[in-house]
């Protein structure tokens, strides 16, 4: 690629989903990556079907010709505390810290309402006024800090539907708040669905911009989400997000921002569909031609 500092990959989500495992739920991970890999794609993220010991996930990715790009962590800093989080977090962190991961990605599952969360109407949504926000934004701050000195490691939050950290001003407040240790993911779907600006945030947090998930979505499909109330799960099932190209996203301050900031790491090309609905290989080949034309990569 042309700019040896950008990096694109793909998230496993268009082959198994992480949460629904009846999505996929018969591709493997060595699938996943070759399926990958022969697109063009130069990293993978972790998904739920990939081995989670070095020694086992490396000669796949080496078989693939794949970095691992980053992987998710399901964190509960809203209702624990720094210590009990990095004891936690320690196999995950060596795990993509051994193989050669700069970024570890962030997801705050705490505070989250009932028990499956992702099957309640979207209106539900958690609310930062119902924790002690102060002590969670500093907690973030020295947890963040810690991963760094301990895993080199640069945490990328995920702001998030149904989490607690999902629109705007949630986005705003925290990132205000918590220390530059703390990076931010910026991902294109969850931000424009939870009615973010993407150059307001851009503009705003740039700076801590540390990882970068390029979702799109289908504008009828998440209307109807908000009217109905539906889950998290049922919009994800019956398609609300989709692969860049494919939506109605305007990545125009996004492209601005990676070429023109200096930008160094992954963009990672991610939707959460059914892979009977949307068949991964040609719908991640659509969205890599999209997006190396869209970045000049």
């Amino acid at each position: 690629m042309a700019n040896a500092s950008i990096r694109l990959g793909v998230s496993p989500l268009a082959w198994t989903n992480d949460v629904l495992e009846d999505l996929g739920d018969n591709v493997s991970a060595l699938q996943c990556m070759q399926e990958a890999a022969a697109v063009g794609y130069q990293g993978i993220e972790l998904g739920r079907k990939f081995p989670r010991k070095t020694e086992n996930l490396q000669p796949l990715l080496a078989q693939s010709g794949l970095s691992l790009a980053s992987g998710w962590f399901s964190g509960t800093l809203a209702d624990i505390s720094v210590e009990q989080e990095l004891h936690n977090v320690a196999a995950h962190a060596r795990l993509l810290s051994g193989l050669g991961c700069r970024v570890m990605v962030y997801g705050e599952c705490g505070g989250m309402p009932g028990d499956s969360p992702l099957d309640i109407g979207i209106s539900h949504s958690p609310k930062l006024s119902a924790i002690d926000f102060d002590a969670y934004a500093q907690r973030m701050s020295r947890f963040s800090s810690a991963l760094y000195q301990e895993y080199g490691l640069r945490l990328a939050y995920h702001h998030h539907l149904m989490m607690l950290v999902e629109r705007q001003d949630e986005i705003e407040r925290f990132f205000s708040a918590t220390t530059a240790d703390v990076g931010m993911l910026l991902d294109t779907g969850h931000a424009v669905a939870a009615g973010s600006d993407l150059s307001a945030l851009i503009d705003q947090f740039g700076s801590r911009i540390c990882h970068i998930h390029l979702k799109d979505i289908r504008r009828e499909r998440l209307a109807q989400v908000y009217a109905q109330d539906e889950s998290f799960n049922q919009g994800v099932r019956g398609g609300m997000f989709t692969v860049p190209g494919d939506g109605w996203i305007d990545y125009q301050p996004v492209v601005d921002f990676v070429l023109h900031s200096g930008y160094q790491g992954w963009l990672i090309v991610e939707a959460e569909q059914d892979p009977q609905v949307a068949p991964p290989v040609p719908t991640v080949t659509r969205a890599f031609n999209h997006v190396t034309s869209l970045f000049s990569l």
